[in-house]
């Protein structure tokens, strides 16, 4: 079960693509969503594009290569215009066709696979944008709704065993492993499903980021469903 847009002070609404890339993060809000409706078939563009690997890359020349009906034209024309917005931007989109993402079965204790719920970290500014033109949808869920999953005494114990080396490199190791970026969300949060056909900008953890991070996951895809994501 999913929370919709409406439901959430976590999310900022807007009508245009300028509106997406220069409005502010503040507060609580460190979600932007262009909210649209979208006409045409992403279906048809799913069906006539080759899975090679669980997740294979879609570059803009395989789109104007397929032979598509009217409605597939108007899904193609929206892709491609996304993917030139955000090239012109600066952002560096990927197209990707999804089966599956790989799992993260080491531990039985704590996984660091885009299935769990994470923050993105960079060492310069920068934002997350995404779209799911077609199959299950990412979600996100409320900072006060989630805690870092290093900071639960018994995850953070299983952790320090693994650790070998000095006391004072425990946390380096955390980040080195990406463990300090994953989330255990508590029992009654639900999380809010970002939709499909809107483009989404999210709040990335770095030097001088002025709100917390958008806690975000992938999510399971639906049984013989392959996913259609535009991501940077």
């Amino acid at each position: 079960m999913s929370h919709t847009f409406s439901e959430s002070n976590q999310i900022g609404k807007v009508s245009s693509f300028e509106e997406l890339v220069q409005t502010d993060f503040e507060g609580d809000r460190n979600a932007l969503c262009w909210y649209r409706n979208l006409e045409g078939d992403f279906k048809e563009i799913v069906t006539q594009l080759q899975l090679k690997e669980d997740i294979t890359e879609v570059y803009p020349e395989d789109l104007v290569a397929l032979q598509l009906s009217e409605k597939g034209n108007v899904a193609r024309a929206i892709i491609l215009e996304d993917f030139q917005l955000l090239a012109d931007y600066g952002a560096s989109p990927t197209l990707n066709l999804l089966k599956c993402y790989e799992r993260d079965d080491v531990f039985d204790f704590i996984t660091t696979d885009v299935y769990s719920f994470h923050v993105d970290r960079s060492p310069v500014a920068t934002d997350t944008f995404l779209c799911t033109y077609y199959g299950a949808t990412s979600e996100i869920i409320a900072n006060v709704q989630a805690q870092q999953k290093i900071l639960i005494p018994e995850i953070r114990a299983k952790l320090n065993e693994l650790h070998d080396g000095p006391a004072d490199e425990f946390e380096d190791f955390l980040t080195e492993n990406y463990f300090d970026l994953h989330y255990e969300v508590q029992p009654n949060a639900i999380p809010i499903s970002l939709g499909v056909g809107h483009l989404c900008r999210l709040a990335v953890d770095y030097p001088e980021q002025q709100v917390l991070p958008c806690i975000h996951r992938a999510p399971v895809e639906n049984e013989g469903e392959y996913r259609l994501l535009l991501i940077c």
